[in-house]
């Protein structure tokens, strides 16, 4: 029997009993688009988590920091020199740094604690220099109020939110977080803000101390007028704790400013600046851990976000398995629907399978025919349930977002079906229905004609 011929009696048979082939579709249908919806969400959900740290630009930066720094002195069984042989982190350092192959950028880490006064009031708070290219590979300035710097070395400040909270005045409730951007920024962007700090001076040379002077440095008093040209939710490096900075400085306008930071290396100076840490930045996520072991090479310690994103892949990982089975669970009983609806469909057609062995057809000829209905059911119920699978999901996104609105946070898109898991979807639901049409075909095939054309 030719194949045409096989797949159009099949449809006939179909087109026979309509009412319970279409109940059994349905059970298909509903299967996979349980299956649909529990993968789509647990898809969307690690995409949401990727995109927001892929934007934020932490997968593709890698933090270095030396080893003669004591808060890594825990770290001196790593490769490389021990920690009192290991090399300053300094500009030629970072330098060398930038030049490795894939580097983007490297920008020292610059954050202290300060005085800011506005309106004549002293407010204590954390300080940060952002590097210029921050503008646009980080989401914590996709919905700032004002605008970003005019230039790398202007005399701007960036303010987050609960510091502007706290130079009006607000103080939100416990819990709560009502208060508008929008409405905050009116009454400060434009308005200037004075910042004191002590800078770390050089201090000349005594002869009569000897050559071993040049080393000494003084320590300044000095303030900084600046204006307030935006405002933001988040901290750009949001991973800091409580390190998180309140107010942002252009990096270069930071670095001309010579603040007196809070680490060992500032108790002696230099020709050279010495950082706490550097911010590397290569161009892609791929480059991370060849940047990374480079850097170690040199004698420094590196991590980076890829190091502590692997415990979150395997997560999703795990939960995508999950939802995998329990979503395929309706899928299964389903399948014990196909079984049901064939073997009824032997019972009902043992005549007609009688005359179609006593005229020729072989016993794979059967098989074939009931092998063609179930694979039909299964791509019928396969493509609508991926249909009904992604409307239950664009629901659950509508609710969500309304809710997340409701709550003043941003709306996401916490759903996703990429082609691959609607051909996925499709065939797996016409796999599961040929394994649930191998009994009655079996069956179906090992009729004896001669009892079968006796049926009555």
């Amino acid at each position: 029997m030719k194949l045409y011929d096989v797949a159009d009696l099949a449809i006939r048979n179909l087109r026979e009993s309509v009412f319970r082939n279409s109940l059994t579709t349905i059970g298909i249908s509903v299967g996979v688009a349980s299956l649909v919806a529990m993968l789509s969400l647990g898809i969307g959900l690690q995409q949401l988590a990727s995109r927001r740290l892929q934007k934020s630009g932490l997968f593709d930066t890698v933090v270095a920091t030396s080893r003669r720094d004591l808060r890594n002195f825990r770290e001196q069984r790593e490769e490389g020199p021990p920690p009192a042989e290991s090399p300053s982190l300094d500009e030629p350092a970072r330098n060398k740094i930038a030049q490795i192959p894939g580097v983007v950028e490297a920008y020292p880490d610059i954050r202290f604690v300060t005085e800011v006064r506005f309106d004549d009031k002293p407010h204590l708070t954390m300080v940060a220099g952002i590097p210029f290219s921050a503008r646009n590979n980080n989401d914590a300035f996709d919905g700032m109020q004002g605008s970003f710097f005019s230039s790398d070395g202007a005399a701007e400040v960036i303010l987050q939110k609960s510091f502007a909270e706290e130079l009006l005045g607000i103080t939100p409730k416990p819990g709560t977080d009502n208060t508008n951007l929008a409405d905050l920024a009116k009454p400060l962007l434009g308005k200037e803000l004075t910042m004191r700090y002590a800078e770390r001076a050089s201090a000349p040379s005594s002869p009569s101390l000897g050559p071993s002077n040049s080393a000494a440095y003084s320590v300044v008093s000095r303030q900084q007028a600046l204006k307030i040209v935006g405002l933001t939710d988040l901290d750009p490096d949001s991973l800091r704790g409580t390190a998180r900075a309140r107010v942002f400085l252009p990096l270069k306008l930071a670095q001309d400013l010579h603040v007196m930071q809070p680490n060992l290396r500032d108790t002696s100076a230099s020709d050279s600046p010495s950082y706490t840490s550097l911010s590397v930045r290569v161009q892609n996520p791929n480059q991370v851990p060849a940047v990374e072991d480079a850097i170690k090479k040199m004698g420094f310690s590196a991590f980076s976000i890829v190091d502590a994103t692997r415990s979150m892949r395997q997560f999703f990982a795990v939960l995508d398995g999950f939802l995998a089975i329990f979503g395929s669970l309706a899928l299964a009983v389903a399948s014990i629907g196909i079984v049901n609806t064939l073997v009824m469909a032997i019972l009902e057609r043992r005549r007609e399978i009688g005359i179609m062995k006593a005229i020729g057809a072989s016993d794979a000829d059967v098989r074939g025919l009931f092998f063609a209905e179930a694979g039909a059911m299964g791509l019928v119920g396969g493509a609508v349930g991926v249909t009904l699978g992604w409307a239950i999901g664009r629901l659950i996104n509508f609710g969500m977002n309304i809710y997340l609105e409701r709550q003043h946070f941003p709306s996401a898109q916490i759903w996703s079906v990429p082609m691959w898991l609607v051909l996925s979807a499709i065939g797996f639901s016409i796999v599961v229905s040929l394994l649930s049409g191998l009994y009655p075909a079996s069956r179906a095939a090992r009729l004896d004609p001669v009892q079968a054309l006796r049926y009555e």
